[in-house]
């Protein structure tokens, strides 16, 4: 994995290789079940902003296939190039030659690909090019009192330079004496909401545990992001326009196999995490 908090969650009680690029200097074989990628890669330890960080990841696959020639192999990689580069950008374009460099390579070892994403990314600014944002928590201490109410947004991690924690999703608990379905209401009159959904609806909608959620989900519209109180979002490190995700006009991603599918259900609702099933029990 590129961050190290996703190497620790997917590396749960695994037996095998699993590292991430960020902590690639800190590795045991006991934790990680190797040590040295460093050098045997070849690269810097890089930055956790950076699209080094990804390259890495890539570089350390060739060489692990190269070498351990594994069964299975994960790759992950960051957002952070999609967080700060449009789509036709030098930059962008200069990213995805990278990628297809390595996966070149790979694809000559023989592997079967099964490339795809966890969400898709927009911009998500005014006209002016500003952060087109609602705080919700600014709204609803206003609405029913100073912190009556919490705003949860998933998108927030320690690593938050290029995104300033803003996204289009966001989860509201609510005291049990308010009454959900008129704030509820209330929220989805603000332009650029798209969807409020209660706990049930939500969780059936977009296949959530309803007890990982609040009373409320809240989802905005393709050039809108969600905050909680704007004074707990610091935004100095935003350098080029706001580009994030988390609503459904990021849902859409690709799916590429670089071998003949056959068998495929074409009626079939495929995911991204029908990846693996693709690769291991249809792809020739």
């Amino acid at each position: 994995t590129a961050k190290d908090k996703l190497r620790r969650l997917l590396g749960h009680g695994m037996k095998g290789i699993c590292f991430s690029s960020e902590k690639a200097n800190e590795l045991s074989v006991e934790e990680n079940g190797i040590t040295g990628i460093l050098e045997r890669v070849g690269q810097p330890l890089p930055s956790v902003y950076s699209a080094a960080l990804s390259e890495f990841v890539f570089a350390a696959g060739v060489e692990l296939m190269r070498r351990e020639r594994p069964d299975v192999m994960y790759l992950s990689t960051t957002d952070y190039v999609q967080h700060k580069h449009a789509p036709g950008t030098p930059e962008a374009d200069a990213f995805y030659r990278m990628m297809d460099g390595y996966l070149g390579e790979l694809d000559a070892m023989g592997c079967v690909i099964a490339l795809t994403a966890d969400h898709g990314m927009n911009a998500k600014t005014r006209l002016d090019g500003s952060p087109n944002v609602i705080y919700l928590q600014d709204l609803l201490d206003a609405w029913i009192g100073d912190a009556t109410a919490r705003v949860i947004l998933p998108i927030t991690d320690p690593y938050v330079v290029h995104h300033g924690a803003l996204g289009s999703f966001a989860t509201v608990y609510l005291p049990s004496s308010a009454d959900h379905a008129a704030i509820g209401a209330r929220i989805a009159e603000l332009r650029g909401i798209e969807c409020v959904l209660p706990r049930d609806a939500a969780a059936e909608r977009f296949e959530l545990p309803a007890d990982r959620i609040g009373d409320l989900v809240v989802v905005s519209e393709r050039f809108t992001v969600l905050g909680s109180s704007a004074s707990r979002h610091d935004l100095s490190g935003l350098d080029v326009p706001l580009r994030s995700h988390g609503g459904t006009s990021e849902q859409q991603v690709p799916l590429i196999v670089n071998r003949r599918i056959v068998g495929m259900d074409v009626q079939r609702r495929w995911r991204n995490f029908d990846a693996f099933d693709l690769a291991l029990n249809f792809a020739q």
